[in-house]
């Protein structure tokens, strides 16, 4: 059989190899080091904040975020949807509850038109949420600009979920740099990974030291091991942050990879009625980390779900878009708002929607029989 094709796979360079021989060297294997500070430094610098605090998972960054806000039991968190469930589950680390925001066609992500109902309805209750957490979906940024807006004429903050973003912009600002605090992920299947990691980052330096005083289980200064609040351990070791050091080296080249193949298959699909890509908004730049389209039921007679079948008999990995949190077992009962009354956006992407094999590592002959099976079935 031929070989697989992966959906998104870890795509090591020549670089990193020198920051953990470097850690191996002088025997600074963990916790900490110089790779932990070098990784922050030219991350921070690479997208443009004061600062930045490496960890264990994005999960954690969102964790620790919702933590330097206030969030706690019983408060309430908007959250996009449309996403990986590692968005929403540091809200019920917190105790608190998630309110669930639908997406617009636009951008996939979080819908303002939802977000200022939702906004409405909380304060004629009187219990506005601690934080709102949008994220960007697949790469591509949310419509900033007016979701930053309503969430400032009511006073709360935002945490900027992109962990699938980095690369990304918005108005030639760099994605996971508009809210309060912004995360990134490194896990294996991201733009650039670190095995498994994440960052946290801010202009709030002082954020950002706190931040790292939780992570690394609230020890309070003294000679001995004294502990005040809470802490958690949730620090990236310094063999780990070499890797990410290295990864970071070849972002750019990365990103122009992912967006090459999305220009490809834009191409060959770009006559078939009913199949249309992901859209990128004016005035945005998609690190593309992940290739997707939608499938519209009325022109096309395969279905997501099929087509996906059939490309796994080819050995070809694909996948359908995230399935809305709103619709989890877990989150069953929260709260939901629709991109309108009439409409609900991101169950139309989860039921029409398939994400394509995005892997940097992949030949422009491997992406033509992805392509081929495609046009084959549809």
């Amino acid at each position: 059989m031929t070989q697989r094709i992966l959906l998104s796979s870890p795509h090591m360079s020549e670089h990193e190899q020198k920051y953990i021989q470097e850690a191996f060297e002088t025997n600074w294997i963990a916790p900490l080091g110089a790779n932990v500070d070098g990784f922050e430094q030219e991350l921070a610098k690479y997208v443009e904040v004061n600062g930045a605090a490496a960890v264990s998972s994005g999960t954690a960054a969102i964790d620790l975020a919702l933590n330097l806000v206030g969030v706690e039991r019983n408060d309430i968190v908007f959250c996009s949807t449309l996403t990986f469930i590692a968005s929403a589950n540091p809200i019920l680390y917190r105790g608190a509850e998630p309110v669930f925001i639908d997406s617009e066609w636009d951008t996939w992500n979080m819908s303002p038109r939802a977000l200022a109902r939702a906004f409405e309805d909380a304060q004629v209750k009187g219990k506005l949420p601690k934080a709102v957490i949008i994220v960007n979906l697949y790469g591509q940024s949310a419509k900033m600009d007016e979701l930053l807006a309503i969430c400032a004429s009511y006073g709360v903050p935002v945490v900027e979920d992109a962990a699938e973003s980095l690369g990304s912009s918005y108005k030639g600002k760099k994605s996971g740099t508009f809210g309060q605090f912004g995360i990134f992920s490194f896990n294996g299947n991201k733009i650039i990974t670190t095995s498994g990691g994440g960052m946290l980052v801010s202009n709030d330096i002082e954020a950002l030291n706190r931040a790292r005083f939780l992570a690394t289980q609230a020890r309070d200064t003294a000679k001995h091991y004294q502990h005040s609040v809470v802490g958690y351990n949730y620090r990236m070791s310094n063999v780990v942050a070499g890797i990410g050091r290295g990864q970071l080296e070849v972002l750019d080249e990365r990103v122009g990879q992912k967006r090459a193949i999305f220009d490809l298959y834009a191409k060959a699909f770009s006559e078939i009625d009913g199949l249309t890509m992901m859209p990128e908004l004016e005035g945005t730049f998609s690190n593309r980390w992940l290739s997707t389209m939608t499938l519209k039921p009325e022109k096309i007679a395969i279905s997501p779900y099929d087509l996906i079948d059939k490309l796994n008999e080819a050995n070809i990995e694909a996948r359908p878009i995230w399935k809305p949190l709103h619709l989890q077992p877990l989150f069953e009962g929260c709260q939901f708002y629709s991109h309108s009354e009439n409409e609900i956006v991101s169950e139309q992407l989860f039921e029409k929607g398939i994400c394509l094999p995005s892997d940097t590592k992949m030949t422009v002959e491997e992406q033509s029989r992805v392509i081929d099976v495609i046009l084959t079935n549809i």
